[in-house]
């Protein structure tokens, strides 16, 4: 599965696991893995690892995470993302936006 997401018992953390290629064929998946009903974690974590592509469509399904998520306020990481996807991330400039680890 291109997308898989896991919420830890306390319900504070939802991590979301992105697999192969990140764009706009896995858009409802993404949306629906952050907005199943009675889903309010106060952290997310996206889960780069097996990623290895990622493009406009995907880098907008991030900011609307961060919008459903409190936007300014919200504590999204973004996680091992390879060179390749860092550079992509790095040229939108997400790191004003987002904690990338």
């Amino acid at each position: 599965m291109p997308i898989q997401a896991d919420l830890t018992e306390s319900g504070q953390l939802l991590t979301i696991k992105v697999s192969g290629r990140f764009d706009f064929s896995s858009h409802q998946v993404f949306r629906e893995a952050y907005e199943r009903a009675g889903l309010s974690p106060r952290r997310y974590c996206i889960d780069l690892q097996d990623t290895d592509y990622i493009d406009s469509s995907a880098l907008g399904m991030l900011l609307l995470l961060r919008d459903h998520a409190g936007g300014d306020v919200a504590d999204i990481r973004i996680q091992h993302a390879s060179p390749e996807v860092r550079k992509v991330l790095s040229i939108s400039n997400f790191e004003q936006l987002f904690t990338i680890e």
